[in-house]
């Protein structure tokens, strides 16, 4: 084969999808060590990638007849990955929060909080309760 069509079969959206699977796998990876942490701390976990109307909630966790959403965000600094959530996230994180917790027995009178989980790449873990912009 000529050198030209190796760099066509082998060029930048091969690179992209490379990159892409890695940081879809880095995402899950991220998701396990959050979850392992909440657990530990006595949560339940309830769901994981549970899909709403509004969109997806990565965890949600129930503790004391409580609901938690928690929006896990992984990049190489603690930094990076907080400035990756955006407001609009948030309110879609909100939404999707507000699905769910319409279906449980107490509905909109359910206790319920969204934490902000951030994960560099050291696996180093910051947990931001009551997340708000």
């Amino acid at each position: 084969m000529p050198l030209d069509m190796q760099f066509i079969k082998q060029g930048p959206p091969q690179q992209r999808k490379a990159r892409g699977a890695l940081a879809y796998l880095s995402g899950l990876q991220a998701e396990d060590a959050v979850c392992a942490d909440y657990i530990a701390r006595g949560y339940v976990l309830c769901e994981m990638r549970w899909r709403g109307r509004a969109g997806e909630i990565d965890l949600i966790f129930e503790k004391s007849a409580a609901y938690i959403f928690v929006e896990v965000k992984s990049s190489s600094t603690l930094a990076r990955a907080a400035q990756s959530l955006s407001a609009r996230q948030l309110a879609r994180i909100c939404s999707s929060a507000e699905d769910y917790i319409s279906r449980t027995p107490k509905g909109f009178l359910t206790d319920m909080r969204i934490d902000v989980a951030l994960v560099d790449h050291m696996g180093t873990l910051e947990i931001h309760e009551n997340a708000s912009m």
